[in-house]
């Protein structure tokens, strides 16, 4: 017989969830253990059985959006030509304009936040971002180009760029517009 319910993920899990979503939503610093416990339901004891300080569970969220990133990089290279794995990525941020009017963006908004604290968490966001620029430095590498690693700068720092513009203004419309420049851009190399 199956169960037709759905479980809900684990503890372990949905505290990892919760905290991507409230440092997402609230910033770090602004985000308390007891915030990612209630959004995961779990009670607040609970949670240092899994992470003993927010700093794990900052860790935990690097982690999650590093899988994130490795889900998506995999999804885009299904598709045959490098032109159109680039504008798929424009699309995909494009496609999230309203959560960036109200947040910006999920992982450049993590990891302005946490340059500015003295800890080595801030080399692990690093290191997720870089992954994401060498993708974009392949992509433009096999069009055959030999400015890649240049133009896969330009093309992060435009997102991160209107991501920050979009949520200042809090106006999907820049990032539309930004998508359709960049989409441009891409088709005319």
């Amino acid at each position: 017989m199956t169960n037709s319910v759905e479980s809900k993920p684990g503890k372990r899990d949905r505290l990892i969830e919760a905290a991507v979503r409230a440092f997402y939503e609230q910033g770090v610093e602004k985000t308390t253990i007891a915030d990612i416990a209630r959004i995961a339901e779990v009670p607040v004891g609970n949670v240092y059985y899994y992470f003993k300080t927010k700093d794990q569970l900052i860790e935990a969220a690097i982690g999650a959006h590093a899988r994130t990133l490795d889900r998506l990089i995999a999804e885009l290279d299904r598709i045959d030509e490098p032109r159109e794995r680039l504008k798929a990525l424009v699309q995909g941020w494009v496609d999230e304009r309203e959560l960036a009017v109200r947040f910006g963006c999920p992982f450049g908004s993590l990891t302005a936040e946490l340059h500015k604290r003295a800890d080595p968490l801030d080399g692990s966001a690093a290191e997720v971002m870089r992954v994401l620029v060498d993708w974009a430095e392949r992509q433009f590498a096999a069009i055959g180009r030999p400015d890649a690693r240049d133009l896969a700068v330009a093309l992060i720092a435009s997102y991160q760029g209107i991501s920050l513009l979009t949520n200042t203004f809090r106006d999907p419309d820049l990032m539309s517009a930004e998508g359709d420049r960049l989409r441009r851009w891409i088709d005319a190399m």
